[in-house]
């Protein structure tokens, strides 16, 4: 990614009091943070009305206002504090897609200078790209680079990111095939039956993570050729696991690739500005058992 032309957080130690610039792309991925989840201090002081078009909400604060403490050495007075980002929980209760930060914050006097908040790096789960093969199918699901260029090379992701799918088959006869992800699975362990589990692909094609809130989700179209199919999944990790692994599994099927798509073979994605269920190829109505869960079983 470019580098930020301003830091994450800033902050201007003035004479009476400090005014501290949070840039509501906090993690720099893209999704602001929301305003309410910011504050400053165990006093939870909030920040100042914001512009909902503007990129930054700012705090101003006295030096002794929000539970700053000071300490006072031979050469300075140190006004410490810290800034909070907590996270609400999602619509899903099972999961979440961010890591609270504390941020700290310190003015030092006579001495001036910025204080600027340290790395704030959560992490997330390396995934394992898997290959299968069945008759003469050979199937596979990679993990790809931004660009969809090439296989990406490292598994490590933090809460935020985007995890680009790209699964494929290639078939030794001469049967031209259209590739389905009829469902994924996610788990703390590589048991695929284990507790606790998130399918956030379902119902033979549903890419239900998709329908959960501010996510993006989705099935990417066009596809690149009938026998490859994409897909963006936001990272998450599940609520009160220590760990920082996460294991896929996702079950993979072809039809032929002159067969219309139709409720059986469906890639479906769940659209914001809609309101409604989307099918990567086909009419709208392929998607409509989406949100009923009442979709056939694939054939």
């Amino acid at each position: 990614r470019a580098l930020s032309p301003r830091p994450a957080v800033a902050v201007r130690c003035q004479e009476g009091q400090l005014a501290l610039t949070v840039r509501r792309d906090l993690f720099g991925t893209g999704r602001p943070v929301r305003v309410a989840e910011l504050s400053l201090g165990t006093a939870s002081c909030p920040p100042l009305s914001p512009n909902p078009t503007q990129a930054f909400v700012t705090f101003v604060a006295a030096l002794h206002e929000c539970g700053s403490t000071l300490q006072v050495t031979p050469d300075s007075l140190i006004y410490r504090t810290t800034l909070f980002y907590k996270p609400t929980r999602s619509g899903n209760p099972l999961i979440v897609r961010a890591t609270p930060a504390e941020v700290p914050i310190e003015c030092h006097y006579p001495r001036r200078s910025n204080v600027s908040s340290g790395a704030v790096h959560p992490t997330w789960a390396p995934f394992r790209s898997t290959v299968a093969a069945e008759e003469r199918l050979r199937f596979s699901l990679r993990l790809m680079d931004d660009d969809w260029s090439r296989e990406r090379l490292s598994n490590g992701f933090r809460l935020g990111d985007s995890l680009r799918f790209q699964a494929d088959v290639a078939s030794e006869g001469q049967v031209s095939l259209r590739l389905f992800v009829d469902r994924c699975v996610a788990t703390a362990s590589p048991d695929r039956s284990s507790s606790p589990r998130y399918a956030f692909i379902d119902l033979g094609g549903c890419l239900l993570d998709s329908r959960a809130e501010d996510t993006a989700s989705a099935f990417v179209s066009p596809r690149p050729r009938p026998e490859s199919l994409r897909f963006l999944l936001d990272a998450f990790k599940f609520a009160g696991d220590a760990g920082n692994l996460l294991y896929i599994s996702c079950h993979l099927r072809v039809s032929p690739a002159g067969e219309a798509p139709n409720s059986r073979n469906k890639a479906c994605s769940f659209s914001r500005a809609s309101g409604l269920w989307a099918p990567l190829e086909g009419t709208a109505a392929i998607c409509s058992c989406c949100d009923t869960g009442s979709c056939p079983s694939p054939g």
